[in-house]
């Protein structure tokens, strides 16, 4: 860079300094206004255990929750999240309600209590709820039993018993937990080995198995070991599974990922198949035992970005509603109790790439019809929303006015259409303005940032945009620099003018700015 071009260079950050120290005032408002009205509305504290997420990604929370162990969206939106010690809570338009859905007296020491939830294929017109917990009586087994709602709360005496499990050992880990319902309208359920491996490998028992039932509890006819087992064990679908404590079907194709919790070498996310065996105790980790299915992939113990110790919490990006970048629809997202991430698998080659660092202990993850990532965390008592929110122009407070400058003279709008101090070869004005929410992806170019002009006569101009990159401004993270240049098309016109930007597939708020 030459002097000239450092001394115009200087001048324009001087004035860039000095246009935005007039309305830096507003943005320090409007920053504590959001807060505000986000700790109004949800009662709790704002982000205080956030995690690191990638470029373009933000979050928000609902804390309060003691803790929890799993989660499950209603058809109509609302968020079940089941507590260890036996609530089960629900979140509604972003805030906790004050009385729990049900409350229950499971046995909580160690991993037992309320660990999984389900609803019935038909909620919207039987309002049936289902949960697997840990009861006490006549002695300490798991039970899966169901619930008939009444809007946020169940209705007193409507438990009904489904499916009582094995009577479990002193031991109080591995107990399994999570129950949904297949594309096929039965309810699987997974059952820990009871921390005894042998239970694994046999089909004298329900522990560490995938089970498959209706939703009456009976037990399907065509179950594959319905003509080798006997007795309630006919339910049993897979076997040799240690710890499934989250699991996955995918919507559309109806697979199933199941996550097995390992022992001390290998975390595992195996391909769910009807009367596959998993291998446990024999095997950990990737086998070429014919007797074993193989896990479709596996890490590590450790304490780094790709190993930890437990996994917890699977969710396939196939939403209703695609919010994420397109590169993330059909990969499956799991998370780390330990380490505090979460990463995706793409499910066509069977390889992982990172996607959340530094969370608070992960135990289960959901993705939502609009096309949301909620992740549990019980380490700080938390849910989280992950979105990958559209472009946000920023404008003047409480009106549509677009906080613009021109881009040579730093003059505010109104503005003249031809600026002769513009120091282009065209002569043509530029427009600086500000967004959230527009940040380039890893290797993206300039060119994604796309903008459109509309005049007063409803004239659509699609112009350049120039994407500059991220500015600070005390107090207000996040905001970038993006320019625009009129186009010819404006010549006489006077008046308002529209603009608006598009990035990753989502257009911003259409706003205006005057000329003169």
């Amino acid at each position: 860079m030459n002097n000239e071009e450092k001394t115009e260079a200087g001048r324009k950050q001087s004035c860039l300094y000095r246009g935005l120290t007039l309305r830096t005032g507003w943005f320090i408002r409007q920053f504590i206004l959001s807060l505000v009205s986000l700790f109004v509305l949800t009662g709790n504290c704002f982000l205080l255990d956030a995690a690191t997420l990638p470029t373009g990604f933000t979050e928000s929370q609902v804390g309060g929750l003691s803790s929890p162990t799993a989660m499950e969206l209603a058809p109509d939106g609302r968020l079940f999240v089941c507590l260890q010690g036996g609530q089960l809570r629900v979140i509604k338009n972003g805030v906790l309600m004050a009385t729990p859905f049900l409350t229950l007296m499971p046995n909580s020491s160690g991993e037992r209590g309320l660990l999984g939830i389900a609803f019935d294929p038909n909620f919207q017109s039987n309002n049936f709820v289902y949960v697997y917990y840990t009861a006490t009586t006549p002695s300490i087994h798991n039970r899966v039993s169901r619930f008939t709602a009444n809007g946020d709360v169940a209705v007193q005496g409507t438990e009904t018993v489904i499916l009582e499990l094995d009577n479990l050992s002193g031991a109080t880990n591995h107990n399994g937990g999570a129950i949904h319902f297949g594309p096929d309208g039965k309810l699987y359920v997974a059952v820990g080995e009871n921390a005894n491996g042998a239970n694994s490998q046999t089909l004298n028992n329900r522990l560490g198995k995938m089970l498959r039932i209706n939703s009456d509890g009976s037990i399907p006819l065509d179950n594959p070991f319905f003509n080798t087992a006997t007795g309630l064990n006919r339910a049993i679908w897979a076997l040799g599974l240690r710890n499934p404590f989250t699991f996955a079907f995918q919507p559309g194709t109806g697979r199933m990922f199941i996550n097995d919790v390992g022992q001390s070498t290998w975390e595992e996310i195996n391909d769910g198949i009807a009367m596959s065996n998993y291998g446990w105790p024999d095997t950990e980790g990737a086998t070429s035992d014919p007797r074993f299915r193989t896990p479709l992939f596996s890490y590590g113990h450790g304490s780094s970005s790709t190993t930890g110790c437990a996994i917890a919490g699977g969710a396939f990006y196939n939403p209703m509603t695609v919010q994420f970048p397109s590169s993330y629809v059909g990969k499956y997202f799991f998370a780390d109790l330990c380490s505090g991430w979460i990463r995706l698998l793409d499910p066509a080659n069977n390889t992982a790439t990172g996607f959340a660092t530094g969370i608070n202990q992960p135990v289960d993850l959901k993705v939502a019809s609009d096309g949301s990532l909620y992740y549990l965390s019980i380490g700080a008592g938390a849910v989280f929303r992950v979105q990958f929110p559209g472009p946000i122009l920023q404008t003047e407070e409480n009106t549509d006015h677009l906080i613009a400058f021109d881009s040579v003279t730093m003059l505010a709008d109104p503005f003249p259409l031809d600026t002769t101090f513009n120091f282009s070869a065209d002569h043509r004005t530029r427009i600086m303005f500000f967004a959230l929410n527009a940040n380039l992806l890893p290797g993206e170019i300039p060119s994604a940032v796309t903008a459109q002009v509309e005049d007063a006569q409803a004239r659509v101009f699609p112009v350049a945009a120039d994407f500059v990159g991220p500015v600070i401004i005390p107090n207000l993270n996040g905001l970038s620099e993006i320019v625009i240049t009129l186009p010819d098309g404006l010549t006489s016109t006077s008046g308002d003018v529209f603009v608006s930007v598009a990035l990753h597939g989502k257009t911003s708020n259409r706003v205006r700015f005057r000329m003169q």
